[in-house]
């Protein structure tokens, strides 16, 4: 099956949902068959299956039949959008938190270039 692109809002939109989320973690393991997958969460089969139509549409999940079962597996391809979108930020996060270490560094070597000058010219007490 060749993947086709959607609007990145339709994987976002499938990801938002915490349920459809831990459905896609327990896909890592492998193809499973719907039944399973109910049966891993405390919400009914109706349910579990809407968020299952909701990842298929967003072509988070790939389904195949076998007999009258219905199998689902991870499709990751999707994800390369939100990993995309994530690393702008991991790029800004990465010069923030280079930018606090030079100055933390800065300021550590500041202040022990203070205390090494304290430890050479102690003050002189008055002697009267």
């Amino acid at each position: 099956m060749r993947y086709e692109p959607r609007s990145p809002e339709v994987t976002f939109s499938a990801l938002a949902d915490p349920t459809r989320r831990a459905v896609l973690d327990l896909l890592r393991q492998g193809s499973q068959p719907a039944g399973r997958i109910a049966r891993v969460f405390p919400v009914s089969r109706p349910a579990i299956s809407k968020h299952l139509r909701v990842l298929k549409s967003a072509r988070l999940v790939l389904e195949h039949r076998e007999g009258r079962h219905r199998f689902y597996q991870l499709n990751a391809e999707p994800l390369k959008t939100v990993d995309s979108w994530l690393d702008q930020y991991r790029t800004f996060w990465h010069a923030q938190l280079s930018g606090l270490k030079a100055f933390v560094e800065s300021e550590s070597v500041r202040e022990k270039s203070k205390v090494r000058a304290k430890k050479s010219h102690p003050r002189r007490g008055n002697s009267k």
